[in-house]
Parts: C-alpha cells; structure tokens; sequence
C-alpha cells in the first residue's frame, strides 16, 4: 500500500494537535477503579503488568489472589520477594476442583478481610484484587459490601480488579474497564497445555 507522504503528514500532524488538546483538558488526579473482564486471556497479566510500573515508580502495591490459593504462580514467587509488595493469596483452586460452596465463601471472605485491610490501611498505592470477579459472580462476597469498601477507600488509592464475568454494577464504578475478548487460544483451538512463563 502505498502512502502519500502529505496526505501523512497532515494526518499526524492532526492526530499530535488532537491529542495535546486532550492532554491540556486532563488536569485531575485521582486513585482509579480498574476492571479487567472478558472470557479472553491476559486479565490477571494485565494487572500484573501495571504491578510492574507501581513497583518501578518506589510505591507500594498490595494483591490478594482470590482463587490461585492451591495453584503456583510464578508472579506471586516474584512479586511476593519484593519489599515494597505485600503478596497474600487465599484460595483452594477454580471452583470446579473445590465442589464445597461454603469452604468458598469461608476463603473468600478471610481474602476479603485481607484485601478491605490493605484498602483501608493507606499503606499502598495500588491494591489488585485478583479474580475477585469470579467470587462476586457466585456471590461468595456481597457486591454491595465490596462496592462500599472500594468506594470509600483515600482518594489516591488505585485499585484493579480482575476475573470474568465484572458486575455491571462494579463497571458501572470503574474508571476504566476493559473486555479481554477471545480471538484464538492455544488450549482450545490446539490442544497446547499450559505454558510456564506465559499462564504461570
């Protein structure tokens, strides 16, 4: 395809003087509500990504794992040695190897208890919550509850939350949200097993 070096020039000179316009109207800060959902992969490496740069920048970050309790992620061997990083993972697996409703909603409630304290501590800059979606979708937490919690918590404070299936309600709250769609996956369409150092 061939371009006409005007025609981009004026283009790119539009999208700079489109962007600087946004740019000067932005003038809040404040902590945001992130929402990673969908049925695509990449959620919980989404948030583990944003971990990276919370680290970089010297601020502290807390996560709790709501489901990844009796499976071994490397993110939790790195980020769990890191000082300014408080790593708490509660969770006996997918509810499908677990079977036992209630022995769910007792782990998820001790995760929760963890998770509204680093909330309310104003110790942290950023907290993940790591597939708390999936706990709200089997309504192992009251959203209300989890809403308040995250809507009362110090004005700076990120939080992101992760899992299929986010609460309208919990996007309707989000700063910003996003949707992983499938489009190809390895285990589905190949019969590839899971692979070290990119599901865990």
């Amino acid at each position: 395809m061939k371009i006409d070096p005007a025609a981009h020039q004026k283009m790119v000179e539009k999208r700079q003087e489109g962007h600087q316009k946004k740019q000067a109207a932005a003038t809040r800060e404040k902590g945001l509500l992130i929402v990673h959902t969908g049925t695509g992969k990449g959620k919980s490496t989404a948030a583990f990504g944003m971990a990276v740069r919370v680290l970089g920048h010297g601020m502290r970050l807390g996560v709790v794992q709501f489901i990844k309790g009796a499976l071994h992620t490397a993110e939790r061997d790195f980020l769990g040695s890191v000082a300014e990083c408080d790593f708490v993972t509660m969770g006996d697996g997918y509810t499908w190897n677990t079977q036992d409703r209630e022995a769910d909603i007792a782990t998820a409630r001790k995760a929760w208890a963890e998770a509204e304290r680093m909330i309310r501590s104003g110790d942290y800059q950023m907290v993940i919550l790591d597939e708390l979606n999936t706990v709200l979708k089997y309504a192992y937490l009251p959203l209300d509850e989890v809403l308040a919690v995250i809507g009362a918590r110090d004005p700076m404070l990120h939080v992101v939350v992760t899992g299929r299936h986010a609460p309208e309600a919990l996007l309707e709250a989000a700063d910003l949200a996003t949707e992983m769609r499938v489009i190809k996956h390895p285990y589905r369409e190949q019969g590839i097993k899971a692979q070290q150092g990119v599901e865990f």
